[in-house]
């Protein structure tokens, strides 16, 4: 009896935890909305052939504005990519590096988005001076860009339920061998589950966040203070990824890059990822 209490105790905070996520969630759409919603993906679809014809046609130009008008509308990872094609083609290759790293941290375990991705970035003038990562962060980093934040979220929930129902299996199974398979499959989705949460969280993280920006100016003075009269520190080209470490003013961002040198540039030389 006590065993079972127990459980009940765990489902009915499973249930509450369901029901309050439930409350957040918006009323469902009516027919017409549903109906507006599908003939807006129909015409989004429609305009992306006409993108994918002109980027076929070698008439990148006109795609990338097609790409560029469809991203107004909505993000998408596959469409951030054939921007980023689009303005390689044309050799604009700050866009192109912007677009692919855009494409990458909505899709993190592409691995076309990626290798685009590292062929635009060699070419541009100032190249990569971080030090080597400590291989344990590698992997680490590997593992949480497997999947995206929305299917970690997925993969933590559904373990957490397999964990419940293995406590179930573990309190009211009478055979020794289930209740031993349920305790051990308890314990190990009671450790993953967090882990996997924290995925999650991290790859959010890094879309919210937005404090990485590409140069987009030909070449840009970063200066020892937010001003014109600052003193000139050193230069950075187009395509360069910065990191902002101060977003605090309008019109000036302190940026750090990943040797460690930190200085201030102008808003409009940069673009956030």
């Amino acid at each position: 009896m006590k065993r079972l209490g127990i459980f009940l105790s765990f489902m009915l905070c499973f249930m509450f935890a369901v029901s309050a996520e439930d409350s957040k969630q918006e009323a469902p759409v009516d027919s017409l909305q549903a109906i507006q919603q599908s003939s807006f993906e129909s015409n989004l679809e429609i305009s992306k052939a006409a993108g994918d014809t002109a980027y076929v046609r070698e008439d990148y130009a006109t795609a990338a504005s097609i790409y560029e008008e469809l991203l107004q509308k909505g993000v998408s990872a596959e469409l951030y990519y054939n921007l980023g094609n689009s303005y390689y083609k044309i050799d604009n290759i700050a866009k192109a590096v912007l677009n692919y790293e855009r494409a990458v941290l909505l899709s993190p375990n592409n691995r076309d988005y990626k290798a685009n991705l590292a062929i635009a970035s060699s070419k541009i003038v100032d190249k990569d001076e971080s030090s080597p990562e400590l291989f344990f962060i590698t992997w680490g980093k590997t593992i949480v860009n497997w999947m995206t934040s929305d299917q970690w979220a997925v993969l933590a929930v559904s373990t957490f339920i397999l964990c419940l129902v293995s406590l179930m299996i573990f309190f009211l199974s009478k055979k020794t061998a289930l209740k031993k398979i349920g305790f051990v499959i308890a314990i190990l989705t009671l450790i993953t589950a967090p882990i996997f949460n924290y995925c999650s969280l991290y790859q959010k993280k890094k879309i919210t966040n937005q404090d990485t920006a590409i140069v987009m100016e030909p070449s840009v003075t970063v200066r020892s203070t937010p001003s014109e009269s600052g003193t000139s520190l050193f230069v950075i080209h187009e395509g360069k990824k910065v990191k902002i470490t101060d977003n605090s003013m309008s019109s000036w961002k302190e940026i750090e890059l990943e040797n460690g040198e930190v200085g201030w540039l102008p808003t409009e030389a940069i673009e956030i990822i």
